[in-house]
């Protein structure tokens, strides 16, 4: 059984990752309600990729572990952290001008 120490700590890793999560895929505009669309356009362009590639590495996990199932806070957990990396590549890609036509 795990400590009062040791469940704050994870639910306070969970909270930072999934405020780094948002962060990352963060859209700066002109004014904030701009900025809050274009946040959510990108989560919603992200999104269906991120759970899809989280899905196949749990099937994954969970295959290598016998058929044990992965707890729900570390399948977010994952969720976050991939979708961390998918907001940079697609964040890079966006401000150095990739996503603008000529």
């Amino acid at each position: 059984m795990e400590s009062t120490e040791e469940k704050s700590g994870s639910a306070l890793s969970f909270y930072v990752t999934g405020f780094v999560y948002l962060l990352f895929n963060l859209r700066i505009a002109v004014d904030p309600i701009s900025s809050a669309l274009a946040t959510l356009k990108q989560i919603a362009s992200t999104a269906p990729y991120v759970a899809g590639i989280t899905f196949v590495i749990v099937s994954v996990l969970q295959y290598a572990s016998g058929g044990e199932k992965v707890p729900w806070p570390q399948r977010f957990r994952l969720f976050f952290t991939i979708g961390i990396f998918a907001g940079l590549v697609y964040g890079i890609y966006d401000y150095t001008g990739g996503g603008t036509l000529q």
